[in-house]
């Protein structure tokens, strides 16, 4: 079986087979059971369903390895809190095999990642999704790590310019240009606080038949800080007439919906460049983010 694409400059090979080793060196029990590759948008871990009820999930880069501890530590406590499912961690494997990190054992979860464009049901959606929102946030952040998307916006200036810059003829740089100045002027979030998903991509949610939210799962970048970030998804999944049920769930201010905005066209126009070649699909969602933020700078 072939192995997952690989998407950064020296990441490991990873591919049924690696799997079926770190398998049988560590969790004899599941050797038998069938492994089988998943097909997604996501870039800094490989998937694998093992079995009906298991996931196997191995980091690609570097970069992400820690966050297998940081999920099996806190999403445990979390779970309780929220009122949809998320990953539940079953086992950690250690280095091996040739394989350098750490990497998981969770179950399974049924769904399908949401199609951005053909949702059945964008206003539910939106509303399921920010029911899940301001359920993490309520939830005690007391000594949860730092989100690693929790910084000001300023953080990513150097990153977002110099994308900008490699995408002169694909995008209008200087309306591009001009929002992020615009964005950079924007005052700080002040709130308190509070626990946040960190990625809300289509790729990390899972809907039923029927369209309305099943679960979210890859917590890789969870924490707790500022949660305006997890607003990235009225870009890159919801339609512009699904957003204002998605801010008004959420009693987002000006200064959050803008900042959440600028959150998604800089995340948006990084990948780009970096995943052009190697992800076509979240390549794809990227392009769309952009087109949407460019279109819906009315606040």
């Amino acid at each position: 079986m072939c192995a997952a694409a690989r998407m950064h400059p020296d990441e490991p090979v990873v591919d049924a087979a690696l799997v079926r080793r770190l398998l049988s060196a560590q969790f004899p029990e599941w050797v038998g059971l069938p492994v089988t590759p998943v097909g997604s948008a996501g870039t800094d871990n490989a998937m694998f369903r093992l079995g009906p009820e298991l996931a196997v999930r191995l980091p690609r880069v570097e970069w992400s390895a820690g966050d297998v501890r940081r999920e099996h530590q806190w999403l445990p406590r979390l779970a309780p809190r929220l009122p949809l499912p998320v990953p539940a961690p079953v086992a950690v494997g250690r280095p091996a095999a040739g394989y350098p990190w750490e990497w998981s054992v969770l179950r399974w979860l049924d769904g399908v990642n949401p199609a951005v464009g053909a949702l059945a049901a964008p206003d539910a959606l939106a509303r399921d999704l920010a029911g899940f929102v301001n359920a993490l946030r309520a939830a005690d952040p007391a000594g949860g790590p730092a989100g690693h998307r929790s910084l000001p916006l300023a953080s990513r200036d150097g990153a977002t310019r110099a994308a900008i810059a490699q995408l002169a003829g694909a995008i209008d740089t200087v309306a591009a240009t001009a929002l992020w100045d615009k964005a950079l002027r924007l005052p700080e979030y002040q709130g308190p606080p509070t626990w946040m998903h960190g990625d809300l991509t289509p790729g990390n949610l899972l809907v039923s038949r029927t369209g309305r939210l099943a679960a979210v799962i890859d917590f890789a970048l969870m924490g707790v800080g500022d949660p305006t970030a997890d607003l990235i998804a009225a870009w890159n999944l919801l339609p512009a007439a699904a957003r204002p049920t998605f801010r008004a769930a959420l009693h987002a201010d000006d200064a959050m919906w803008a900042r959440g905005r600028a959150w998604a066209f800089s995340i948006a126009l990084v990948t780009i460049p970096y995943y052009r070649h190697t992800d076509p699909a979240l390549t794809s969602n990227a392009r769309h983010v952009v087109r949407e933020v460019l279109a819906d700078r009315s606040v």
